[in-house]
């Protein structure tokens, strides 16, 4: 199994090891270096930098992608590991120089369910750790280094990742058994997602395209859920459509719908109780503009029928 060991700020980890966060955003400063290494839901470790030196804790990789900051922090508000937004800009225009970029790009590196080690759990910093790394290395557990300090890390979830099985079965990390006996059941079972990740998850499956009228503007684009999270709707982006918001109000109110055949249905009441929604008819009957390239990400009949017969007022 491969794993990931990243270089974090003190500062940051301390904030968020303090507010128990769903997930995280481990940022970068620039916005040009995909994240290519982990596969969704593979470990990545939290390394604190000189002079503690030293894995400090662990969160589960969901996706990585370039925001521009302002939305980052809309996703993630405080998860970014700052109180508020102008310390976050602060912090990033520290690292690109002092540019008075106004809404610079940053990579985001989503991290779900993740955990902080206390102190006296701090694991040291691997031998092989070349002074020279900069962001971080990956190891794998086949290796004498890497399985070593992955069972060290595994000891540890088992004490400090809590299991909420309810919780669990609606995460969408789509786990692999990556070749460790027993880890998908053990750990990875065990990873939930946030919301902050799950939006992530959308925006790009949609390939950040309103699914409806095809706009591109990030920040008024919004992840749906088909079925509510609050009423047992899983994290899936089979669960999941890219909307802009004001037709994700209509679609969580039920004056809007989706067929199975991917049509978008515009209820009469609209009019009825409003005498207004001119714009939103001529919708009516449309094949949604913007559906995910996989099949298994494209909405699923059993969340659209739900959809139809329990929130539409057709």
């Amino acid at each position: 199994m491969r794993y990931y060991i990243g270089q974090t700020d003190y500062d940051w980890f301390t904030y968020l090891s303090q507010i128990s966060p769903e997930d995280v955003n481990f940022w970068r400063p620039g916005g040009k270096t995909n994240f290519k290494v982990l596969q969704p839901g593979a470990p990545f470790l939290l390394k604190l930098k000189s002079p503690y030196s030293a894995i400090a804790g662990v969160g589960f990789f969901s996706s990585h992608t370039f925001l521009p900051i302002t939305v980052a922090w809309d996703t993630f508000g405080n998860r970014n590991g700052c109180a508020t937004f102008e310390q976050l800009r602060i912090k990033i225009l520290a690292y690109r120089d002092g540019h008075k970029e106004h809404n610079p790009v940053i990579g985001c590196t989503v991290l779900t369910n993740p955990i902080f080690f206390n102190i006296k759990d701090w694991i040291k910093t691997p031998e092989d750790w070349s002074k020279s790394i900069v962001q971080g290395k990956s190891y794998d557990t086949e290796d004498l280094i890497g399985n070593r300090i992955w069972r060290r890390v595994e000891e540890l979830l088992s004490r400090y990742l809590v299991f909420n099985e309810a919780e669990a079965a609606k995460s969408q990390l789509m786990l692999e058994d990556q070749g460790l006996p027993g880890y998908k059941q053990k750990i990875l079972s065990k990873v939930r997602l946030g919301q902050g990740a799950f939006r992530i998850l959308i925006t790009d499956a949609y390939s950040r395209k309103c699914s409806i009228t095809g706009e591109r503007t990030l920040p008024v684009l919004e992840a749906a859920h088909i079925k509510p999270y609050s009423l047992s709707g899983p994290h899936f982006i089979s669960n999941g459509i890219l909307l802009r918001s004001d037709l994700h109000k209509l679609f969580d109110s039920g004056y809007i719908t989706i067929t199975r055949e991917y049509r978008l249905e515009v209820s009469n009441r609209l009019k009825e109780e409003f005498d207004n929604g001119k714009e939103y008819y001529q919708f009516h009957g449309m094949v949604l503009k913007s559906l995910p390239p996989r099949e298994a990400d494209k909405p699923q009949c059993h969340f659209i029928d739900w959809h139809n017969s329990e929130v539409y007022k057709g």
